[in-house]
């Protein structure tokens, strides 16, 4: 049983590189996802989608367009679809930044996901964002979508997953909702963490094991200003820029702010903080004994993508994509939870922490 998978602001392919490696087996049935179609507005993501997901042959079923702009028949004549996913865009969720929530340029953009919901009317969904929804908009924001999305007839099941509990070596925390049509026998568990507590989530096991070749793609060192190589000298493993000890010349002149992460050197021994796609000098994960920023390939690592995963287009927007991506290691384990569900296999399971408030 192959379940068709749609996926809208898909980023480089996280989810749906998960998906097409998930599968279930039963005494008389394989449940698995087939990939249907995929859009995004960015180009390299695209590429990288293509490339690594589809493969070559079906790059007609990736398409590149602003979401706003995307024609929803377009995408019924490339396929219909068993299941949904889509992560919109956190931009305006974030604890980082203005924090418009629902009244921002990117908040509302759920709204498309709910659209194609009702055009194609899938089975089941999962859709992902930031751990700041829940408060955006004084926790009105999240409310209203859940609101929105089980008007459609779905059971919903959301979560805030730390992915590090669930094999990724990166503490990144993400709300994910699992929608389940009504009409459908299926009942969604969240998939307990006890299975990966054993599992070596730490930042030096995930860059150093195995080594990363010379020649693995995207695995380009940064030129650092002489100044910035001299004050990671100061820094030690798990400090930044804020809280290590520093001369005065090379103190960061920034006054009412102290970023936790801006030149923050990993902690071999721990999850890595989160990879983040954007921001400027000292926001691009620091090496706990070479003073330099991460590669983009163990950017990757800890966002555990295989090295074979080559991600399209210069530095800076490899950078980003990495940074916008869900770990396929944790979307596997959640995809796989409903595949089982689905199937009527047994598996080990926890309370979702999110009550849905439905109608609130």
């Amino acid at each position: 049983m192959k379940l068709k998978f749609g996926e809208l602001f898909s980023g480089p392919g996280g989810i749906g590189y998960a998906a097409l490696n998930s599968n279930v087996r039963t005494k008389t049935e394989e449940f698995s996802f087939s990939h249907a179609w995929a859009t995004d507005y960015d180009r390299d993501t695209c590429q990288t989608y293509s490339q690594n997901v589809v493969g070559k042959k079906q790059t007609k079923s990736v398409v590149c367009s602003d979401i706003r702009d995307l024609n929803v028949h377009r995408l019924k004549n490339v396929s219909p679809i068993d299941m949904l996913a889509f992560g919109f865009p956190c931009n305006d969720f974030s604890v980082v930044g203005e924090q418009k929530g629902i009244n921002g340029a990117y908040g509302p953009l759920y709204k498309y996901a709910v659209r194609v919901l009702r055009a194609f009317k899938p089975d089941f969904f999962l859709a992902e964002n930031v751990s700041g929804l829940r408060n955006s908009n004084d926790g009105q924001a999240f409310k209203e979508i859940l609101n929105e999305l089980a008007g459609l007839g779905y059971n919903l099941v959301p979560h805030l997953y730390k992915f590090e509990e669930y094999g990724v070596p990166q503490a990144r925390h993400r709300i994910i909702i699992i929608g389940v049509k009504n009409s459908c026998s299926v009942t969604f568990r969240v998939p307990s963490t006890s299975p990966y507590r054993k599992l070596d989530v730490t930042a030096r096991n995930a860059i150093e094991n195995p080594e990363i070749a010379a020649d693995a793609f995207n695995h380009e060192l940064t030129n650092h200003a002489k100044h910035v190589v001299e004050r990671l000298g100061f820094i030690k493993p798990g400090q930044n820029a804020f809280n290590a000890t520093l001369p005065r010349r090379l103190r960061l002149n920034v006054k009412g702010v102290k970023i936790s992460q801006i030149y923050k050197r990993l902690d071999p021994n721990k999850p890595a903080y989160t990879v983040t796609g954007s921001g400027g000098g000292g926001t691009h994960v620091y090496h706990w004994s070479e003073p330099r920023a991460l590669t983009n390939r163990e950017r990757a690592r800890l966002q555990t993508f295989p090295d074979s995963f080559q991600f399209c287009g210069a530095k800076e927007s490899v950078r980003k994509q990495i940074g916008m991506a869900v770990p396929p290691r944790g979307a596997k384990v959640i995809l796989e939870a409903l595949l089982k569900s689905i199937a009527g296999v047994d598996y080990e399971h926890i309370d979702n922490n999110i009550k849905t408030e439905v109608g609130v």
